[in-house]
């Protein structure tokens, strides 16, 4: 007679269900992914504009990639990193902290450089489109660019990770693996018991 050890068949069992639950959860977030990236899409055709947001992550994820403007009253913290122009080359965008009415702060992005070094620019009315920037935080890309920057690319929805369906098919395949080692692992036990 063939017996199954319970306990490794109960553990199995539940590694499975888990595997398969994260792969439906994976399933249910690409959904509500692109919903959301359908969303960001009409905002950018949407002709008002937007508040720049608070630091709130939800205000933020509700206006990104509509347009937006700030008055920037002082800059401080530059932050020049990778980034491409309209027109497709590689360099630098210029990324500064500005003090904006209401004693808040924005990120601004003010343009776009070949090399790291950024041109002066103390300020100024800016306005472009709010795109995603670090920490959940939000940056406005200015459209156009700031005096002395070239205009930086145009944010793109698509460039925002929607890998939920990989990672489904992961888990579903994890799950199969582990069921196809446990059966395996069955059949020799009762191989060598007979």
């Amino acid at each position: 007679m063939r017996r199954v050890p319970i306990v490794s068949t109960v553990i199995v069992i539940a590694a499975v269900l888990t595997m398969v639950g994260l792969g439906v959860w994976q399933l249910e977030r690409l959904k509500s992914k692109q919903s959301l990236l359908a969303h960001y899409a009409a905002a950018m055709e949407a002709s008002s504009e937007a508040p720049f947001p608070s630091a709130n992550p939800q205000a933020t994820e509700a206006v990104l990639f509509r347009r937006s403007s700030v008055n920037c009253r002082f800059t401080s913290d530059w932050n020049s990193i990778s980034g491409r122009s309209k027109s497709d080359q590689s360099g630098y965008v210029h990324v500064a902290l500005c003090g904006i009415d209401g004693n808040k702060t924005a990120y601004v992005q003010a343009g776009w450089t070949q090399g790291p070094q950024h041109p002066a620019w103390n300020g100024g009315k800016v306005s472009g489109l709010i795109a995603p920037y670090m920490g959940g935080t939000a940056r406005l890309i200015a459209d156009p660019p700031a005096p002395g920057f070239e205009a930086s690319a145009r944010p793109d929805p698509n460039d925002i990770p929607n890998n939920h369906l990989a990672y489904a098919v992961q888990w579903f395949f994890f799950a199969l693996v582990a069921l196809v080692i446990y059966a395996l692992a069955l059949r020799k036990r009762w191989r060598e018991r007979s």
